[in-house]
């Protein structure tokens, strides 16, 4: 029997099957216990502990086969989302992949504000996104602000939108393009190819989204209960520690906890045991404030795995 026919017995997933998300959605797919076997010549892999089939797609795709097929969910970013104008649930931000879609023109140019392009020629793979951009500009620059929105929307653009599927950075200095709307992590690419950003069209990181008609919605939920944990696992520390009962006020306004925190009794009345999630990148300054606050025994445990 081949792979495609047990299809219909399990939950469809899709992930990026290449690019900047891939390795942190097969470590988040570790981390969840989705345990898979991925053959090279194959987009489709069966989860050998789990009745689960992960499809590999490109992260444009994602939105589509979740909000249109049979897919119930996936892993693929803001942007993406955005760009289809597709009907999916966001189920939540996964806090990874974080890049900037902005509007990118040669570094020696001319160009220094985004409404000196209308008119011109922009390449990118985002048409959507950069049409209603630019749509927007050009609404405002003939004094449309406020005016019905399907009136603008039916009005022809007059700057240039072409779509080109890769190596946007280069459509400048290949003489097709003024300037490109594009995604920036580092911006190192950006300069090698002699660009700078002179705006900011749209925020981006990595989500997971839902189909709202899912199959196995049981199974989907324990997924969904699964990767929230991991990736609360990776933003927060446990702080465990000791204060008198007269200062507890004061130092639960420093660790208020994820949702709140655990305070026990100790053998001595006036003192209490505090458990509390902090967020990982906050840890040292917390301690401080804990210890100027009179709090004592001060310990931080890493998370490996939890349910929030």
């Amino acid at each position: 029997m081949d792979i495609v026919s047990h299809l219909n017995d399990r939950l469809l997933f899709a992930v990026p099957k290449k690019g900047r998300l891939y390795q942190q959605c097969v470590d988040l797919l570790k981390g969840a216990d989705i345990k898979f076997n991925r053959s090279n010549r194959l987009d489709i892999a069966l989860c050998t502990n789990l009745p689960i089939a992960l499809v590999f797609l490109p992260a444009a795709d994602i939105p589509r086969f979740v909000g249109e097929g049979r897919v119930s969910l996936g892993i693929t970013g803001q942007d993406q989302v955005a760009e289809a104008g597709i009907s999916v649930d966001e189920v939540c931000n996964l806090g990874f992949g974080s890049c900037k879609l902005q509007v990118e023109v040669p570094d020696q140019g001319q160009f220094t504000d985004p409404r000196q392009l209308i008119g011109k020629s922009i390449v990118t793979s985002f048409t959507n996104l950069a049409t209603d951009y630019f749509r927007k500009l050009e609404a405002e620059e003939t004094n449309g602000v406020g005016a019905d929105e399907q009136t603008q929307s039916s009005k022809p653009l007059k700057t240039t939108i072409k779509y080109v599927g890769g190596s946007v950075e280069a459509s400048c200095a290949l003489g097709i393009a003024d300037a490109v709307v594009d995604l920036v992590e580092s911006g190192e690419t950006m300069r090698a190819a002699g660009l700078k950003a002179i705006a900011t069209i749209f925020e981006t990181s990595a989500v997971l989204i839902a189909s709202q008609h899912p199959t196995h919605k049981d199974l989907l939920e324990l997924i969904v209960n699964r990767i929230k944990g991991v990736i609360a696992a990776g933003k927060y520390v446990l702080c465990n520690y000791n204060c008198p009962r007269s200062k507890l006020d004061s130092v639960l306004k420093i660790t208020p906890g994820r949702r709140a925190p655990t305070i026990s009794p100790l053998e001595e009345d006036d003192w209490v045991a505090v458990s509390s999630m902090v967020e990982k990148k906050r840890i040292a300054e917390v301690m401080d404030q804990l210890r100027n606050k009179g709090a004592e025994d001060i310990l931080v445990f890493s998370i490996s795995n939890c349910r929030v």
